[in-house]
């Protein structure tokens, strides 16, 4: 096993210690909540096929009172209307320096940054990833983002893996309350 695989490893009671203690979970858009791959059409209307069941995920975060944001360096109507779809309780589109982003959601909501997940899959979450006390990437990620994570979904983006985490958070949340 390289230092990577244990990132892919079943939850350990550490990573679900880390889970329970949540309060809001943030992800990136493009690649996280759909597959990354953008579908225009010859007028310039963008398609993104987001998955169901992560949406149902975030219903389950809701319903253990845990915050759900959503932080996108593009732009796009179709992220506006899924994200006011599923509650996103905020979301910001079109960020380019998302340590900042992220920062001010901490704020927003009075959060400290160990009580937060992060789930990205480039780069640019790098900065956001860092600040948060459970960094997670999707199964996709690249390399850099999977190296930077505590735990590296099963499922690429777009296709339940943030979904994973959502059930992650809510299991280990219950699983502390029931050892409570």
């Amino acid at each position: 096993m390289t230092a990577g695989d244990e990132n892919h490893a079943r939850p350990d009671a550490e990573l679900r210690a880390l889970a329970a203690r949540i309060e809001l979970v943030v992800f990136d858009v493009d690649g996280v909540l759909t597959d990354g791959r953008l579908y225009l059409g010859d007028d310039g209307t963008e398609f993104k096929a987001f998955h169901v069941r992560d949406g149902h995920g975030f219903k389950l975060l809701r319903e253990a009172g845990i915050r759900v944001a959503a932080l996108s360096g593009r732009r796009s109507s179709a992220v506006t209307r899924r994200m006011e779809e599923l509650q996103v309780d905020m979301h910001r589109q079109g960020c380019e320096h998302k340590d900042r982003d992220f920062g001010e959601l901490l704020q927003h909501f009075g959060v400290d940054g160990q009580a937060t997940a992060y789930l990205g899959d480039d780069v640019i979450d790098l900065p956001a990833m860092r600040l948060a006390g459970l960094p997670v990437a999707v199964a996709d990620a690249h390399p850099a983002v999977q190296s930077a994570a505590r735990w590296i979904t099963t499922l690429p983006g777009g296709r339940g893996a943030a979904r994973e985490l959502c059930d992650l958070i809510v299991d280990a949340r219950q699983g502390a309350n029931l050892s409570a």
